[in-house]
């Protein structure tokens, strides 16, 4: 397919969240080949009275008539990807400071305006980085062009191959980035040529390019992404990439885990109350949630050193080592490394 290759090094997003980086241009559906996929006749009245119990929708095209549906039921090991995603998500905007919206698989409508005809797919998860900028309320679906873009659109590839379409249709709608997940679980209905992974295709210019990394997320790799969404429970080493992840968006945009709404007032709570200790509470309670254990007498140290050492220490600090700890005694080397 042109445009897709190796991006080894590619330069700064020099466009705004959620702005399309090319005008969107209508696919013929004869240059489409929908793997894993039936057709069948539908008119556009047809598909949008289709019943939610009904198998998925990957593509309609009013132009020529037809919907895609998957050939396979909706599995769990289709659909959890798309709810892991939004709930690591949810750890990343605690780090960052600030709300990461997804809309799940919100169907997404390109209508040409030179013929008046539909085309319409819906992802497997949308995510968006300032969901300020989306106003959808009581929309049915977003519109291609018009609506602001989802920072990463991603698809599960359990029992298809968007590569062969899909791919080709978030080009040329102008979709800054996408992430394409075979998951860990077996499939008998995938291809052998489909090996477990997560693929990043970042748009330059008009094509695709392969990234082991993420635009959107800075410093995400292709291969921890995909290991946080085949984890059954999240892992320390996920928990440290999130909060990463999280910081390195937090310093873009100059925010912190103190602008979360529920770390913030957690700690300007305690402090409220005089209870100094109230950062240790805090630092408790993140370390236990992300499941790392902890001595009895914490906060002093195993026993080696009183935390009286730090009476001034930020709360965004202690809440960003307690995020990325992978132990107590981590916790503690980062709390020494940190800036006083």
């Amino acid at each position: 397919m042109p445009g897709l290759g190796p991006a080894a090094a590619l330069a700064p997003d020099p466009i705004a969240p959620g702005t399309p980086r090319k005008s969107p241009r209508w696919v013929p559906v004869s240059s489409l080949r929908f793997v894993g996929c039936d057709s069948c006749r539908m008119t556009l009245e047809e598909f949008e009275n289709y019943p939610e119990d009904g198998r998925k929708v990957e593509y309609y095209d009013s132009e020529s008539g037809l919907a895609w549906m998957l050939h396979d039921a909706p599995s769990p090991d289709h659909e959890s990807p798309g709810a892991i995603l939004a709930a690591i998500l949810h750890e990343i905007s605690q780090s960052r400071g600030s709300r990461v919206r997804c809309l799940g698989s919100a169907q997404l409508r390109l209508l040409d305006p030179a013929s008046g005809q539909v085309g319409a797919m819906a992802p497997d998860q949308m995510v968006f980085l300032h969901p300020e900028r989306l106003d959808i309320a009581g929309a049915r679906y977003l519109r291609v062009g018009e609506d602001a873009y989802p920072d990463v659109v991603l698809e599960v590839d359990h029992t298809t191959d968007v590569r062969r379409s899909k791919l080709a249709l978030y080009r040329e709608w102008g979709f800054p980035e996408l992430w394409v997940e075979v998951p860990d679980a077996y499939s008998k209905s995938r291809s052998r040529s489909r090996k477990p992974e997560l693929r990043i295709y970042l748009l330059e210019g008009e094509g695709y390019a392969l990234s082991a990394e993420s635009r959107a997320f800075p410093g995400w790799r292709a291969a921890e992404i995909h290991r946080a969404l085949n984890e059954r429970t999240i892992s320390a080493e996920t928990s440290a990439v999130l909060a990463r992840v999280g910081r390195a968006l937090g310093e873009r945009e100059g925010t912190g885990p103190d602008d979360d709404p529920l770390l913030g007032s957690y700690g300007r709570r305690k402090l409220a109350e005089g209870r100094v200790e109230g950062r240790w509470e805090m630092a408790r309670e993140i370390l236990e949630i992300r499941g790392i254990e902890i001595s009895a007498g914490f906060p002093d140290r195993l026993g080696q050193r009183d935390p009286a050492g730090f009476p001034d220490m930020p709360r965004r600090t202690i809440a960003a080592a307690a995020s990325a700890a992978e132990s107590e005694a981590d916790f503690f080397a980062r709390l020494d490394e940190s800036p006083s």
